[in-house]
């Protein structure tokens, strides 16, 4: 299969110094994008700013901001079979971006900000037959929200997983995961490793993929 897939945070700044972002460290769409390109996937992976090495045999297209990230994403989605949304980015943006660093003296406590575009959403149109599969971090009513995710935004496969635990979610090599897809019973997984994570994901694609083949 050719596979798209996002990690990361998007920046969204507000000078050149200060940005809006979220504790995302990429891990989970890196081990996604590493997993598929050794089990002989084209992999194409759409990056925000992380501290991690690209991943052996992954063509990396770095981002900063979710407009880069939504103009790359639909500019490699008609090349791929599937979707792997793993990207964090940020629901708002500044609504102005200055050019030199704001003083404090002359700041207002008030940021001014505009909504970031759904990427989920926007693409719907173009899915076509291609499996889209998206993440959603949680701390509460994980599933609830989940399968609202699911439904709206016209995913096979929804990845909730619960960050209110320090063991699972942001910043760690381990994942607490729900999977959620059409005319099934949620699928929960124990802690496991995101590489692990990475593997179970892969696995559904690929039953999934087969399965339409048929």
């Amino acid at each position: 299969m050719k596979i798209l897939v996002t990690a990361g945070p998007t920046r969204e700044f507000l000078d050149p110094i200060r940005y809006l972002s979220n504790r995302s460290s990429g891990k989970m769409g890196y081990a996604v994008a590493s997993q598929a390109a050794k089990r002989g996937h084209s992999v194409t992976l759409v990056s925000g700013p992380v501290a991690l090495s690209p991943p052996a045999g992954a063509t990396l297209v770095s981002v900063v901001s979710a407009l880069e990230l939504l103009t790359a994403v639909q500019q490699h989605l008609a090349a791929c079979d599937a979707l792997v949304m793993t990207a964090a980015v940020a629901d708002w943006r500044p609504r102005e971006t200055a050019a030199t660093k704001l003083k404090k003296r002359s700041m207002t406590p008030v940021l001014e900000l505009e909504p970031n575009p759904d990427i989920l959403l926007t693409i719907r149109p173009l899915k076509g037959s291609r499996i889209f599969v998206g993440f959603a971090a949680e701390t509460d009513n994980v599933l609830a929200e989940a399968q609202g995710k699911l439904d709206r935004k016209g995913l096979d496969l929804l990845v909730a997983n619960d960050v209110s635990q320090p063991d699972a979610g942001f910043e760690v090599d381990t994942n607490r995961v729900t999977f959620l897809s059409h005319g099934v019973s949620p699928q929960p997984f124990p802690l496991l490793s995101k590489l692990a994570v990475a593997d179970a994901i892969l696995d559904w694609l690929e039953h999934r993929a087969e399965g339409a083949a048929r």
